[in-house]
This record gives C-alpha cells, structure tokens and sequence, in this order.
C-alpha cells in the first residue's frame, strides 16, 4: 500500500496534538498537583487521608485506584467495540464518541473542590476512559493510512505533535494558575487557574478533534453493514486474531515483553507529578517549579521520540527499545534515592528522553510486525489491551504498596522488577523478531 496523502496524515496526527492535552494537564502536571493539594494533611508529615463514599483511602492510591478500575473497564470492553467497528467499519464514529465523552468530562472537572471529592474523582475517572477508549481506534489508523516502512516516521510525527501541543496549553494554563487576575478572575480563589485550565482542557481536546474527524477516512454505507450478529461478529474476529497470534511468534513474544515494561512505562508517566509533589515539591510554593518541570519532559519527550526514530534506521527497533527499558531499569531505582528538586530535574530529564521514544517505537513495531489484513482494529485492540492490562497492574501495585508501606519511592522499587522481567522477554523475543523483519524486508520491491 501507499501513505495517504499528507492532508490525512496531518490530520491524523492533529489528534495527538487535541488529546495530549488532556495527558499533560490532567494527568501529568496540574490535575495531580491540584488534587494532591486540596486533599493534603494538615500537619506535614502526616498521611493524607480522603473519604470516597464512606471508605479511607490514601488520597494518591485512591487516585490510583480509580485508574486501576478505567482500565479493567477499557481492556475489556475495547476488544468487542474495535471488533465491531471493524465490522461496521465506523471506527471514526467511535473514536469521536468517547473523544467527546472524555472532553466532557475534563470540563466537568471545573466544578470539582473539596467540597465534593467524590464529583471529581468520578469525572477524573470518564476523561481516563474516553481518553483510553479513543486511542483504540485512533491507532489502529495508523496501518491504514501508512505503508511499513512509514510507519515509524509517522508514528513518531503524532507524539511529537501531541508533545507541541499539549506543551502549548499547558503554558496558557501556566500563565492562568500564576496570573488569575491578567484573565479577570478572582484571585482569592486559590483553585480558580487549576479549575479553568480542566475547563480549557476539554475544549481544546473537542476543538481541534474536529479537524482529525474532518479528514480521517471512513467506509461507504454498503461496506459498514454488519454481516451477522453483531456481538458474534465481535467475538468471531477476537478469536481468530488469537489463532492468528498464535502462529506468529515474533508478534506474540513482542505483545508479551510490550506488557511486562508497559507495567512500568505507563504508571511512571500517570504517578510522576503526584510523586513530586509529595516527595520533593511538598511547599505549595514550590508547585510551580513542578509544573515547570513536567512541561520540560514534555520537550524532552519530543525530541526522544523523533531521535529514537531516526536511532531505530541504524540500529533495529528491537535494539532502541531493549536500551530504553535499560534507562527505565535505572530510572525506577534512582527515584527510591532522591531527595533533592535538582537531582529530580536530573531524574525528569532522562524521564523525558526515553517515554516518547518507547511509546512511538512500540506503535510502530507491532504495526510492522501485523500480518497483511484489513482488520487492524481488532490487532490493535489486542495491542491496547494488553497495555490496559498491564496499567491495572503496575499502577494497582503502585497504590497497594504506597499504601501499606507509607511511601511512594517503595512502590518505584515494584516498578524496576516489572522492567527487569520485560528486558529478558525482550532477549527471548529477539530470534524470532529478526526472522520476521527479514521476511518483511524481502518481501519489499527492490
């Protein structure tokens, strides 16, 4: 096949650039920070406890709960809705319901305070599951619209406008928190900025998805008609993309390894800013040198991913990401021994250079490992899934041992077993991905 034009392109990356947004602001920098803070302690040192319906909980492992509980929901639902959006071949219909599902709800954070923690918490967990439900059909997009040996530069383009974009918002919404009264809102309101940059958040998320809904492509009437039941057809195509994994022991071995280090990956990027703010920024008047930071990895991030692009044309895909499951190894037990806001700005660096270029090298592996098909959103949703998967656990372990031991840097521990594991499934991996990136090569004219 050949890569669509560059209008479908632009647009299909255009949606990295409205959702990001939402994984910056939400839930990387000022949701956790502003959550973190209304519910803090009243005497430093001491646990901060919160009631959720009459229940107790640490106020960072609640928070780490509820994601837990998104994600079950999502691996488990995903699989039937992107079968049956193969089916019907409506994805787009699907990735903009929960696109506005998850906007919504970002705007609904605006009426979240201390007074009605059980509101926020609630809303905090639909923006989680429209913004997870969406990327299903979102990158199972990406085979259709790229030729493989594309797949990476594409792959990496969206991250990298997610990063610009996201970047830019959170900068407005900087500028809001720092100068409420520049805006003309109230200043003695000290959650006002927090509570307006969720506002824009969701609109800047439903905005410019517009423009992605505008050009992605989508089947004729004809094609969408379902052939059989539609529950069956679902559960049909599941079934024989497993019996398709089956036979193909480079794309399951890599699905295995991609589930053990997303366990780490994933959960470092959804706890980093609740880790420093209880960890190294506790003053509130350090908050915004925390914020600062994160919007640093955010840039560092971009960068990462379009040098680990470029690093996977000398060395192999499975090479950058074997080093960048290294670096994590390190990063997971450094965190236990930091203490000082310049080591975490040193830390928070490193962060950055290796998560985009992780998360873009996984999308484009598994997208260059698919067997030709036509039903990408069914592999996809397994892809999905089995990061979902990996989400409940390795942010479920997270909170239980914060919880029960007191401190997040005893749960970073938990994280560097779970990369560990994933870099000796990545060696068991590694015959069987160079047989298939052989036959695929040969199989390239020319």
């Amino acid at each position: 096949m050949k890569t669509a034009s560059k209008k479908i392109i632009n647009g299909w990356a255009m949606y990295d650039w409205a959702n990001s947004a939402y994984n910056l602001v939400i839930t990387s920098t000022i949701f956790p920070a502003y959550y973190v803070g209304i519910t803090a302690a009243a005497s430093p040192g001491e646990r901060s406890y919160v009631s959720f319906f009459g229940r107790k909980f640490i106020n960072t492992a609640l928070q780490d709960y509820a994601l837990a509980v998104v994600f079950i929901i999502v691996s488990i639902s995903s699989p039937i809705l992107s079968s049956i959006s193969d089916y019907k071949r409506n994805k787009k219909n699907w990735m903009r319901a929960f696109c506005y599902l998850g906007s919504a709800a970002c705007i609904a954070l605006f009426w979240f305070t201390k007074q009605n923690l059980e509101f926020g918490i609630i809303a905090f967990a639909v923006a989680a599951l429209g913004f997870w439900s969406s990327l299903v059909f979102y990158n199972s997009y990406l085979p259709d619209i790229a030729a493989p040996e594309d797949h990476d530069r594409i792959s990496a383009k969206g991250f990298a406008m997610g990063y610009i974009g996201s970047v830019l918002l959170q900068v407005i919404c900087f500028v809001i928190i720092l100068k409420p009264s520049w805006f003309g809102l109230n200043e003695s309101d000290k959650t006002i900025g927090a509570r307006m940059s969720f506002l824009l958040t969701g609109l800047w998320w439903f905005g410019f998805a517009q423009i992605t809904f505008r050009v992605l492509p989508m089947s004729s009437a004809a094609e969408r008609k379902a052939k059989k039941h539609i529950l069956t057809n679902g559960f049909h195509e599941l079934s024989l993309v497993w019996k398709q994994l089956r036979r193909m022991p480079s794309l399951r071995r890599f699905l295995f390894s991609f589930f053990l280090y997303s366990m780490g990956v994933q959960t470092v990027m959804l706890v980093a800013a609740g880790f420093g703010k209880k960890e190294i920024f506790p003053d509130p008047k350090d908050e915004p040198k925390l914020l600062i930071t994160i919007i640093v990895i955010q840039l560092v991030a971009m960068v990462g991913a379009i040098a680990m692009s470029r690093l996977s044309k000398k060395i192999g895909n499975w090479w950058v990401i074997s080093i960048a499951v290294m670096v994590w190894i390190g990063i997971c037990v450094s965190a236990y021994f930091v203490r000082t806001q310049m080591s975490f700005y040193l830390l928070a660096a490193v962060v950055g250079l290796v998560m985009g270029g992780i998360q873009s090298m996984s999308r484009s592996t598994y997208s260059k490992l698919l067997p030709k098909t036509e039903d990408t959103t069914s592999f996809f949703s397994f892809y999905d899934v089995s990061e979902k998967i990996a989400l409940v656990i390795g942010i479920f372990v997270f909170g239980y041992v914060e919880e029960n031991s007191g401190s997040m840097r005893n749960s970073t521990i938990a994280l560097a077993g779970f990369f560990i594991l994933s870099l000796i499934a990545l060696l068991y991996a590694k015959p069987a991905y160079e047989k298939r990136m052989s036959e695929i090569k040969n199989q390239i004219p020319g």
